[in-house]
């Protein structure tokens, strides 16, 4: 009895050690919240809240229809630990999008100059590529070929494109330092239309992309948590997220 009663309480102790707040949740007073209804779901909204020195979290956007990988969900490379949690875990080419909290980078677009964001900003060009080829030293990384003297990926995504998904955009800091086949080149863009999924980023209206490109203050240290609904319920007294 008392090896069974011990056994419970490492369990107990291992599920409270992996539900403890992300360290960058503690500090961020902003965070972009998307989820969907399942981990197979490839809809879901997103909403975006900011908090001051009383730390309550105030709605400042959304809800906003959201499109995600066409396969879902998984568990990614970000600022919480997935280990011993349930769910799938992201892949490269699994065509999910990565469940968790993560940092938000830099932004980027077509225009020569930044619209009113106080995000980092690249501007892209027909010369930028997203390298998803897990051999690459390059791998998980915007790349100027320009400025590459001998290439050494196969794959790499075009970042000017007809359908202008990436026009706006900004970087989910997503398997960051990379690890081979973990998933790469992860961002909040510009959807296609409103009914075609990604494969793997997250993407909305143009509309509400600017206004959350606009809202975003790198001071705040702004995170994206994204999970299914049931699990950031879960998890939300515990780290302290607003509600839905």
């Amino acid at each position: 009895m008392r090896f069974l009663l011990g056994c419970l309480f490492l369990l107990a102790q291992a599920a409270t050690m992996h539900s403890e707040p992300p360290a960058l949740l503690k500090n961020s007073r902003q965070i972009v919240v998307v989820v969907t209804e399942s981990w197979n779901n490839p809809q879901g909204i997103a909403c975006w809240f900011d908090r001051q020195n009383d730390w309550n979290w105030r709605l400042r956007g959304g809800p906003a229809p959201v499109l995600i990988g066409r396969a879902g969900l998984a568990w990614g490379r970000g600022e919480n630990d997935p280990s011993g949690l349930t769910g799938p875990v992201k892949r490269e080419g699994d065509d999910k999008a990565p469940a968790g909290v993560f940092r938000l980078g830099t932004a980027f677009g077509y225009g020569r100059n930044s619209i009113a964001t106080r995000m980092p900003y690249l501007r892209l060009s027909t010369s930028i590529v997203a390298v998803d080829d897990p051999a690459s030293r390059y791998y998980n990384q915007l790349v100027d070929k320009t400025k590459v003297s001998n290439p050494d990926w196969r794959s790499a995504e075009n970042m000017v494109l007809a359908d202008n998904r990436y026009q706006w955009g900004v970087v989910v800091r997503h398997n960051v330092p990379p690890v081979s086949r973990a998933g790469s080149c992860i961002f909040l863009h510009v959807w296609k239309d409103s009914v075609t999924p990604t494969s793997g980023c997250t993407a909305m209206s143009k509309e509400s992309l600017l206004t959350l490109l606009q809202w975003l203050d790198p001071g705040a240290k702004p995170v994206l948590v994204q999970l299914p609904r049931s699990i950031y319920n879960e998890h939300r007294p515990r780290w302290g997220l607003p509600p839905l």
